[in-house]
């Protein structure tokens, strides 16, 4: 076969065969295939879409790519994916949580994509801690500690871990095939007994309307069912950041509030909710109030939080030692008034401009910047009154950031709520 054929009939809205696809794939696999000829399939498919068969194939050719993790034992075994959110740090207190309810949490992470920060950079704040584990390490931690957090191995779905890189910095990011294709082969290829999903929507996503993350529930759903996992989803709100903190090692810091009992109460929330549903699919709980009772009194308790130090030590991590954070500056209101909107999209792309996000791929993290959020949409606010402060050393990164932030954030002049200016419910369950 020839590339730029394929290439052509994706191009020209043709819908493409089993072998044609796994061609692409294991051809970009090998490195027989190079980058600019996978970035030009993957803006055809961005543009033209696929079907249904064509995303099963293409998940399927991406599985086929790498090897799949083992069973260990009889342990249930359940994941939890975020098509990603601005501030979402649910990862990091959701595996350890659920690790202490007698299942297995084996979460292979990836890196930030456009806005958004990466699970793994997050973690890669903390020092020592190392998000490559082999095969072998990752089944070993899995009986010894129930979870771990990690990238894909060089064996596991390597397909993946190419494109994913390659989507980040040709802005094919927001593609319900190449979303669906990456984020299932990761999860199949875990062998996994149950999986939760939660898709955003919003500002702060990638998928700005609810309609739109409705059709990436339905079609990841589809794929996980095909596949004999027990697949649920929520529609969770992000038309503003979730939790305080956006950045890297402030997210973390975050996580480590709500796991020792504190943190905002919207990330303890959706953790609880997206942890509640995989207790229902395992059988380890019965009713949604049973799970969400459970789950609080091990937030509660300290059970989560020692759980999670034993995923950091085991994974050479050390808490014993703060992380450092940026020079904090204050952006303050301009005027009085109701908080009309936060754009997350510039947000993201304020941490991206402190260096907390990648504008190319294979760019260094530096974990110490981020956002701090101290006003929600709908909050009323007085001229001076701090709306956010940044985390930067660099002052000439600080300004850009301070530019983006200024368009960022909408305050009315009026004291009266605006009638669209209510955030949809924090979730929901989506129901196919």
């Amino acid at each position: 076969m020839i590339p730029a054929v394929v290439i052509s009939k994706k191009r020209d809205r043709e819908q493409l065969s089993n072998d044609e696809i796994e061609f692409m794939i294991q051809g970009y696999a090998r490195g027989t295939i190079p980058d600019y000829q996978m970035s030009a399939l993957a803006m055809a498919i961005f543009l033209n879409g696929m079907s249904e068969h064509e995303i099963a194939c293409l998940t399927d050719a991406m599985i086929a790519s790498g090897s799949r993790l083992a069973k260990v034992d009889d342990t249930p075994r359940v994941d939890k994916h975020s098509t990603g959110g601005l501030g979402d740090k649910t990862s990091l207190i959701l595996a350890p949580l659920l690790a202490c309810c007698e299942l297995q949490v084996p979460m292979i992470s990836g890196r930030g994509l456009g806005i958004t920060g990466g699970t793994l950079d997050k973690l890669e704040s903390i020092s020592g801690y190392k998000t490559h584990l082999s095969e072998s390490e990752i089944e070993a931690q899995l009986r010894s500690v129930g979870c771990v957090i990690t990238g894909a191995t060089d064996t596991l779905v390597p397909a993946d871990k190419k494109l994913y890189g390659l989507r980040d910095v040709t802005a094919t990011v927001p593609s319900i095939p190449l979303i669906t294709a990456s984020i299932m082969s990761k999860k199949i290829a875990e062998t996994l007994d149950a999986l939760v999903l939660d898709v955003k929507f919003g500002s702060g996503a990638f998928l700005p309307t609810e309609a739109l993350a409705e059709q990436l529930a339905a079609s990841l759903i589809r794929v996980g069912k095909n596949a004999g996992v027990h697949t649920t989803a929520l529609i969770t709100d992000m038309t503003q950041p979730l939790g305080a903190m956006i950045g890297n090692a402030c997210e973390v810091d975050e996580s480590i509030e709500v796991l020792q009992g504190g943190g905002p109460s919207d990330v303890r929330e959706l953790t609880i909710e997206l942890a509640a549903r995989l207790l229902i699919s395992t059988q380890r709980e019965t009713s949604l109030d049973d799970a969400r009772l459970r789950l609080s009194r091990l937030l509660d308790n300290g059970a989560a939080m020692e759980r999670f130090e034993r995923m950091v030590h085991a994974q050479g991590g050390s808490l014993s030692s703060s992380r450092p954070l940026g020079n904090s500056r204050p952006f303050l209101a301009s005027h009085s008034g109701l908080v009309r909107s936060l754009d997350g999209q510039l947000l993201g792309q304020a941490i991206i401009a402190m260096g907390g996000g990648r504008k190319i791929a294979g760019e260094a993290i530096d974990f110490t910047v981020g956002i701090k959020m101290h006003c929600k949409m709908g909050e009323a606010v007085a001229t001076g009154q701090p709306l956010l402060e940044i985390m930067c050393d660099d002052e000439i990164a600080s300004g850009q950031a301070l530019r983006l932030i200024e368009q960022a954030i909408v305050i009315s002049r009026s004291d009266k709520p605006a009638t669209d200016n209510t955030a949809p419910a924090l979730w929901r369950d989506y129901i196919p």
